[in-house]
């Protein structure tokens, strides 16, 4: 537990100390916030700190911190230093400075930040950019908990022949167009931070049976095999680097986080809310992606005769599996939560985890598409103050979503395929709101602080660039070639990202 309880220490010890730096540099005041300034009783709606913060984190988290984490973990322990470094230097601040220059520029929405910071080339491909994420991101969170209802809640096989698919389906788009149109506290506002509270509650019951119940963790300065699986040898056949901070993505930095922060931007009462809402929730989110990830590896440890899991190498690459009715039967990433909370907190936790990986992917899902319709009418000077206005551009949204979850229910790939592009464009954004961040600072006479958003902003650059290039899903082309291209991509941005800065100042 010992690496476990460091990384801990470096989450909530850096947290408050980077959050609190983050801070001063912006300057948060006493101005008149856009949810006052703007109210429209739509989508500028003052709410209440609490609020604004659970809504976040639910909006941001979803399943991220928990499926990435329980593939990320795979690489061993150094999981636990890596994720809260990760978050504290990187995600948190590309969260806080998002949703905090959204929040001083009247609560505008990702591309139009991207415009006041870029060039218009620069926009127009951003703006296609996230709206296909954004989208992407919807399609997925409706397959996801589509299924998990089919075949966990109901036995039925899910299949693309089968009424009953189309008919869960049809309920998840029902709920994601009334959430997209009506104001966001009607539903979201009110709804999420229970939801939210399920979320936290559930993650703290994993941490305190972590230690009560005496589970075993692998420690980074020790022995890296646990429950018959070597952590040390996926972690050198697998390609760390980029590998590992794809794969744990919203645990670690998100550039889906920036849409969502925009959304928050348009309901805070104060400026001075903002590093509770933005950077805290990002620690918070870091918080349930240790503990998940310690949860995997301890049930991992004590293997599936203990009502565990047991890894074994498959066609496809390593696999979970847990003993059903005596034989090790392969689950899937997502039934492993439902392994984890049986274990750690009985017959309720089991409940838990079906109500969690239903719901929170389908919060991220709503918020996604409303983002995606905001962006729009933002971007083409769309009015949105009517129903009928905000159901002109839900609906087509809709369709074209309907569209490609009929493709990819059909195509026996179709799912793996939208979800590896979703995770890697879901990463490359986050280039473009580091780049605002650095440019912003420049033009409000705070250069020497370039270093907090240029350190994310290298490495990810870095890190979507050689992952593209190297992976099946892109160019397949040799690792070493791969950072050698990514390296000087990444060189290129920075520079990039300075120049532009230097332009706009002058």
């Amino acid at each position: 537990m010992i690496s476990l309880v460091i990384g801990l220490v470096i989450l909530i010890g850096g947290g408050l100390l980077y959050g609190k730096l983050c801070e001063k540099v912006f300057a948060p005041d006493d101005r008149k916030t856009p949810a006052y300034a703007n109210e429209d009783g739509v989508d500028y709606v003052p709410m209440k700190k609490w609020r604004n913060c659970l809504v976040n984190l639910l909006n941001i988290a979803g399943t991220g911190p928990i499926l990435g984490p329980i593939q990320g973990i795979l690489f061993g322990p150094i999981a636990f230093i890596t994720i809260p470094i990760g978050c504290v230097i990187g995600g948190a601040v590309h969260d806080y400075f998002n949703g905090m220059i959204c929040t001083r520029e009247g609560g505008i929405q990702m591309p139009e930040m991207i415009k006041r910071h870029h060039n218009k080339g620069v926009f127009w491909f951003f703006t296609g950019f996230v709206c296909l994420t954004l989208f992407l991101c919807g399609v997925v969170f409706i397959y996801t908990p589509g299924d998990i209802t089919a075949t966990q809640v109901f036995g039925f096989g899910g299949t693309a022949g089968e009424a009953s698919t189309w008919i869960i389906y049809g309920v998840i788009f029902a709920y994601y167009l009334i959430a997209t149109v009506l104001p966001i506290d009607k539903i979201i506002g009110k709804v999420y931070p229970i939801l939210g509270g399920i979320l936290i509650l559930s993650a703290l019951g994993i941490f305190v049976m972590l230690f009560v119940g005496g589970h075993r963790l692998a420690e980074v300065f020790g022995d890296w095999t646990l429950g018959g699986f070597d952590f040390g040898a996926y972690f050198q056949s697998q390609n760390f680097i980029p590998t590992f901070f794809v794969t744990v993505a919203c645990g670690i930095m998100s550039g889906f986080h920036g849409s969502q922060t925009a959304l928050v931007s348009r309901t805070l009462e104060s400026e001075k809310h903002g590093r509770m809402a933005f950077y805290n929730m990002m620690i918070a989110e870091g918080f349930i992606a240790m503990i998940w990830a310690a949860g995997t590896m301890a049930v991992i440890g004590i293997g599936a005769e203990n009502a565990g899991i047991t890894m074994q190498l498959t066609d496809a690459g390593w696999g979970y599996f847990q003993s059903v009715n005596g034989a090790l039967q392969q689950i899937s990433p997502t039934s492993v939560v439902g392994v984890i909370c049986r274990n750690m907190l009985g017959s309720i936790g089991g409940i838990i985890a079906i109500i969690g990986v239903i719901i929170f992917p389908i919060t991220s899902g709503d918020t996604a598409l409303r983002s995606l319709r905001l962006m729009i009418s933002e971007t083409f000077h769309i009015k949105q103050k009517s129903i009928g206005s905000r159901m002109m551009l839900a609906v087509p949204i809709f369709v074209l979503a309907l569209g490609v979850l009929i493709w990819a229910k059909n195509d026996a790939n179709g799912f793996n395929t939208i979800w590896r592009y979703f995770g890697w464009a879901n990463q490359t954004l986050t280039i473009f709101a580091t780049s605002s961040i650095m440019i912003y600072l420049m033009r409000h006479g705070k250069t020497k602080f370039l270093w907090l958003p240029a350190i994310p902003l290298v490495f990810y650059s870095f890190i979507t660039s050689s992952y593209i290039l190297s992976a099946p899903i892109g160019l397949s082309l040799d690792m070493t070639i791969a950072f050698i291209i990514g390296g000087i991509l990444t060189a290129v941005i920075f520079a990039a990202s300075i120049y532009r800065g230097r332009k706009k100042n002058s």
